[in-house]
């Protein structure tokens, strides 16, 4: 019998409360490095206590890739999923237990992952391939293809440094699709990318499965993507395997704890990062009913002085659909300007919700000076029906899809 292409046997991820969560690479270790020193400097510093407290981002997972398959990793945010792809990757080591990985591998974690960005798009997609190991003139085959599936040719040779970020994900998710990993381990990153290249990276991975018999690792948390791509899923939740199985299986009952979460009160001690603490997010009045003025709160404190450029309330359908986005930027194009002592309070309005009823997800998206980035999952919304003005019964919400028209006819029957 043939040997799975990935084996995890107990794999455990264990950090120290206070200790940077990424703290996984080189540059993480030297910046550790030097933050301890200036402590010492300054008097803040303090060894490490036997009592210290301890979190496991993973324990205990254990499951079998087998060669070809496509699996989906599902879960909520802090469930452990970027965390195990790094293991895999081979970008941090595990705690305890072993993953063995037979195959060369090709991961897009993060926007531009293994890009240098000081050298142009030519000069990535080479250094890639290197690092994959492919030959010089394996990569110049690929070459004029991955150039057209980013739709990048007027700046290959720009550094990459000046990239979009649109532009920078489709680089790198062309690259690691098309130098042939036996391997593809694919994040969240693909959200950063507008639909119309969603699709079609989504088209090039069932490609790269299927047509190739390769193996796709694919995280996200929209599951219409996960049910089109994907023939198994593994659902984490708190570092743990909650269920490995049918994708529908898992989908329902990821789902299914979702919808168990409720409604949340507004009050959070929700980590944006490493910037932001999100303290209050909060949709009134309660219920919310479709048709009718809904009010929105927020609440930000930064943990230092920092701009916000962008800010986003983020709208998803149950199965992680983007629904809509509620756009926070001033109105003035300038960025919010905040410190320690002054967090950002936002309250406003949405007119006439036209959300049919049903329960929906809510993110936000925040671009500061030291990142852009997706928050899913932060809290839940349950909208209600309105009232009919007709005698007529509405159809199913399943019927309806997910928005109300705001519409009027007229009839008539000739003859």
């Amino acid at each position: 019998m043939e040997e799975p292409i990935i084996s995890v046997r107990g794999i455990g991820k264990r950090y120290r409360l206070g200790q940077t969560l990424s703290n996984d690479t080189l540059r993480d270790h030297i910046t550790e490095i030097v933050s301890t020193i200036g402590k010492i400097f300054t008097g803040r510093w303090r060894p490490r206590k036997a009592g210290d407290e301890y979190i496991w981002a993973l324990k205990d997972i254990t499951f079998d890739v087998e060669a070809g398959e496509v699996l989906g990793i599902i879960g909520r945010n802090g469930a452990g999923k970027s965390t195990l792809l790094k293991i895999l990757s081979q970008i941090t080591e595990p705690t305890e237990g072993e993953a063995r990985v037979r195959g060369r591998l090709a991961s897009l974690l993060e926007v531009g992952t293994g890009f240098h960005q000081e050298l142009t798009g030519r000069e990535n997609i080479f250094l890639n391939g290197a690092i994959l190991g492919m030959s010089k003139s394996e990569i110049i085959k690929k070459f004029d293809e991955i150039v057209a599936f980013a739709e990048v040719e007027k700046f290959i040779d720009t550094p990459v440094k000046r990239y979009s970020s649109g532009m920078y994900v489709r680089l790198a998710f062309a690259v690691a699709a098309h130098l042939e990993p036996e391997i593809l381990v694919v994040d969240e990153v693909l959200a950063v990318g507008d639909a119309a290249f969603q699709n079609k990276c989504l088209g090039k991975m069932q490609e790269v499965s299927r047509g190739y018999g390769r193996t796709v690792l694919f995280v996200s948390h929209n599951m219409s993507a996960i049910q089109t791509l994907c023939g198994r899923v593994v659902y984490l939740n708190q570092g743990r395997v909650k269920g490995i199985g049918p994708v529908q299986e898992q989908i329902t009952a990821y789902l299914r704890d979702l919808k168990g979460d409720g409604v949340s009160t507004g009050e959070f001690d929700y980590p944006l990062g490493e910037v932001f603490t999100l303290k209050n997010l909060k949709f009134s009045p309660n219920p919310v009913v479709s048709g009718t003025d809904v009010n929105f709160h927020l609440r930000i404190e930064p943990k230092k002085d920092t701009s916000i450029f962008d800010l986003q309330i983020l709208i998803y359908s149950v199965y992680g659909v983007r629904v809509g986005i509620i756009d926070l930027r001033r109105p003035d194009g300038n960025p919010y300007i905040l410190s320690q002592n002054k967090p950002l309070e936002i309250t406003g309005k949405i007119k006439s919700l036209p959300l049919v009823e049903g329960d929906y997800r809510i993110g936000l998206y925040v671009y500061c000076k030291e990142y852009y980035r997706d928050f899913y999952d932060i809290t839940a919304v349950s909208v209600g029906a309105k009232q009919s003005s007709t005698a007529s019964i509405p159809c199913k919400p399943i019927y309806r899809g997910i928005v109300e028209f705001d519409a009027s006819f007229e009839s008539n029957i000739n003859g």
